[in-house]
């Protein structure tokens, strides 16, 4: 069994000014392995203060213990792991 697939819907989170990630960060503060990071897209000079503008992104999907506690506490249902 490989690491999971997990993702994260951008027009539901940080786009389109649903949700800003800089204040919600549910996800990181569930994931008890910290999979996730926030920052601003790498390469796009943008306004930082745009919440469109950062990421909630998975990159340490190895250590992904498939609890789904981030799925259960995204208000926007963004997340989802396979």
């Amino acid at each position: 069994m490989g690491s999971p697939k997990v993702k994260v819907d951008y027009s539901k989170c940080g786009e389109k000014g649903k949700v800003d990630p800089r204040d919600c960060g549910k996800c990181l503060r569930a994931c008890d392995p910290a999979i996730f990071i926030m920052h601003e897209p790498v390469g796009v000079d943008q306004d930082y203060i745009d919440p469109q503008m950062w990421r909630i992104t998975p990159v340490w999907l190895s250590l992904c213990t498939r609890c789904m506690k981030c799925v259960e506490v995204c208000p926007e249902k963004a997340i989802t792991v396979d």
